[in-house]
């Protein structure tokens, strides 16, 4: 996969995220539906709203991640360890393009 689809397969997973993070927080805020009147209903609303915002949070962190990593495409330094400086391979870029270390750097990460 060359840089050119990378980028095209961020962009396209930015703007789902975007929808999602939209979706997430339009339906927390209960913006197309009024509020339960039985306090039962209203405790397992809150529950779910709560639940909606944390996967609009996540899908906010993770549309971040991604334009950063577009950014790097843009200045030349997509594909280099943020830690080492060196490539981060191939197949990891694959399977996370947004990801900013090489797996050495990332285990050592997670091993501190």
């Amino acid at each position: 996969m060359n840089v050119e689809q990378i980028k095209q397969q961020l962009e396209q997973q930015l703007l789902e995220l975007s929808h999602r993070a939209e979706s997430a927080l339009r339906d927390a805020r209960h913006q197309d539906e009024g509020v339960p009147g039985d306090f039962a209903e209203q405790v397992t609303e809150r529950e779910n709203d709560e639940v909606l915002a944390a996967i609009s949070h996540e899908a906010t962190q993770q549309a971040q991640q991604i334009r950063q990593a577009l950014q790097r495409i843009e200045d030349g330094s997509y594909g280099e360890c943020v830690e080492c400086g060196k490539m981060i391979n191939a197949e990891r870029l694959h399977a996370l393009p947004a990801a900013v270390r090489c797996i050495q750097c990332e285990e050592k990460r997670q091993a501190s």
